[in-house]
């Protein structure tokens, strides 16, 4: 199905933004106020499964910053994620007039995900979308009835296997999808900092851009690491794939399109 006449901003939220109720609330009024039509939320789990964990006595593993979801974690992430946090953030909505409908990609099967190998590393319940892994003629039947998806990062296989995904991966997927069946898309990813800094102890040295011919320098450099480094890489897949624009941002700067990073593939 086509929807070239279908615009869709796709905001993805995480940070220690999902952490602090306050900026959370925030956030969220900002987001409702956005004037698009159709819009969609993808948010991340931030430390509530690493607390309710400890409290559970279920050791947390990470590596290279990236959580290891074995048996007793997918069963935490699972409640935290796709309970609280998506339940907490939909109900925030609805508070605020936004019709919020909240999902895991598990909910009609709209995002499918495939279970990583267990090598190099094996992450335990960890799930990689592949490029067909998003319903989009199911998702846009959603926001043709008006409503706002929200979704949390975990999806299943075809099994019916529950995983964990990368939130800003599926902010990608449901971006890229979106824009492959013919919608102009926007892509922004929102947490605390301003957008991406030269230098990270200095809020104010937001780069204004990024190309295909700065990033691997800035990689190089260190600029670009950690947990930057999979929005950024899904930033330029978006963008060859169609998405017309992608930005990272502050929160508190979602209503105004002159801040952030702006992701580009040419300079």
């Amino acid at each position: 199905m086509n929807y070239r006449n279908m615009e869709v901003t796709v905001v993805k939220i995480g940070g220690n933004v999902i952490d602090n109720p306050d900026d959370l609330t925030l956030f969220l009024k900002k987001f409702a106020a956005l004037p698009a039509a159709n819009k969609i939320l993808i948010h991340g789990g931030g430390k509530l499964a690493t607390k309710l964990a400890a409290k559970l006595d279920v050791p947390t593993k990470m590596i290279d910053g990236r959580r290891v979801t074995d048996s007793q974690t997918i069963e935490i992430v699972t409640m935290v994620y796709a309970g609280l946090i998506n339940k907490s953030i939909t109900a925030q909505l609805q508070s605020s007039g936004c019709d919020a409908v909240g999902f895991s990609g598990a909910d009609a099967g709209i995002i499918t995900a495939v279970k990583r190998l267990p090598y190099p590393v094996d992450f335990g319940f960890v799930g990689d979308i592949p490029d067909d892994g998003v319903n989009s003629t199911r998702l846009t039947a959603f926001l043709n009835m008006g409503l706002v998806p929200v979704f949390c990062s975990i999806t299943a296989d075809k099994q019916g296997v529950l995983l964990n995904c990368n939130a800003d991966t599926i902010a990608q997927s449901v971006a890229t999808a979106l824009s492959s069946a013919g919608a102009r898309v926007k892509l922004i990813y929102c947490f605390e900092k301003q957008g991406l800094l030269a230098d990270v102890n200095d809020d104010n040295s937001v780069i204004p851009l990024i190309t295909a011919d700065n990033c691997e320098k800035l990689k190089a450099e260190g600029v670009i690491s950690a947990g930057m480094l999979p929005k950024i890489d899904n930033a330029f897949k978006a963008l060859n794939t169609g998405v017309e624009e992608v930005i990272v941002k502050s929160y508190l700067d979602l209503d105004d399109n002159d801040k952030g990073t702006r992701i580009s593939r040419k300079s």
